[in-house]
């Protein structure tokens, strides 16, 4: 079973052609399938052209949400409704061919978790989108340790058990590969072609790459320091403990043999008692941090690894008949 997941806001001038070219290259992979479209609340004609779609094709499912949630929540939905073993997620704009879809899948089928999408020549400006892209997913791939050249695009396959390991949030949707990597996934890049949108605006600007790159600090504190939030906060403390405290120190030492204080060294002495306090509070959060993490795994039944498979002498031997 192959999911295809479609999230869309006023999408109408693509929704149709996206519709026929989808349908004729799945019915060609001759595997059951299902297309779910996530309308992300559109004010044009977008859901009234699904509906009437639903009427005509018992594998279509549309899904409407009640207001603009955005692409990663649209996504989320898409994928908690996605009945597949494989799901596909892609734009509704026609900037995703739907005849690369096959060469996705066959990196799936390969025995990687992730085939994701590359946009090799980019139909974008240059100095708009190209520049703040590659930008950006350098630093990805340097935070992440993940060789991808594309994490932005949305054009992607799972296996559907990577998803169940992956919450996502905010918008989180183009960092998938780098969130699964924490639980061991196999990750391939695929060159897809990037044609021109049919019709409407991109609902991304270089306003969002200031976004992108608070999200990059997000995903490197969740990769390393999610389980064991202590050594990052505790670090941070252990050195502003250190350095106040031993400018406390020294300002007690020549207190002690006669000197004024707080009229010769008054902003050192705020400067230590700051870094001192500000050290404490540091602690104090990883501990927190510590807490609320042992809460979250405990209290959910939630694992802190991923188990890939699991060989046994009966499993073989089964296998063997």
């Amino acid at each position: 079973m192959l999911s295809i997941v479609i999230p869309i806001h006023n999408e109408e001038r693509a929704i149709l052609r996206l519709y026929d070219r989808l349908s004729a290259v799945l019915d060609e992979l001759d595997r059951a399938y299902e297309i779910i479209f996530v309308d992300d609340a559109s004010n044009d004609r977008s859901y009234e052209l699904l509906a009437n779609l639903v009427e005509t094709d018992a594998r279509l499912k549309v899904i409407r949400l009640r207001r603009n949630f955005g692409q990663t929540a649209a996504l989320s939905a898409g994928f908690d409704e996605a009945q597949g073993k494989v799901i596909v997620s892609m734009d509704g704009d026609l900037q995703h061919a739907p005849e690369d879809l096959p060469a996705l899948l066959a990196k799936i089928d390969e025995g990687y978790d992730i085939a994701s999408g590359w946009r090799k020549q980019r139909n974008d400006n240059f100095v708009m989108r190209k520049i703040p892209s590659r930008i950006a997913n350098w630093l990805m791939s340097r935070v992440s340790g993940i060789k991808l050249h594309d994490f932005g695009t949305t054009f992607k396959a799972y296996r559907a058990e990577i998803l169940k390991d992956v919450n996502l949030y905010g918008e989180l949707h183009r960092f998938i590969p780098a969130l699964a990597s924490f639980y061991g996934a196999r990750i391939a890049e695929v060159p897809i072609t990037n044609p021109p949108r049919v019709g409407g605006a991109s609902h991304y600007g270089i306003g969002r790459t200031f976004n992108v790159l608070l999200d990059i600090i997000t995903i490197r504190f969740l990769l390393k320091y999610f389980t064991r939030p202590m050594h990052f906060f505790g670090r941070i403390g252990l050195v502003s403990t250190g350095i106040g405290g031993l400018i406390l120190s020294f300002l007690l030492v020549k207190k002690i043999l006669g000197y004024e204080i707080i009229m010769e060294h008054g902003p050192m002495l705020a400067a230590g008692g700051l870094l001192l306090l500000a050290g404490l509070m540091m602690f104090t959060t990883g501990l927190l941090g510590e807490m609320m993490m042992r809460t979250y795994f405990e209290s959910q039944g939630r694992r802190i690894y991923a188990v890939r498979d699991v060989r046994t002498k009966k499993q073989q031997q089964r296998a063997g008949n």
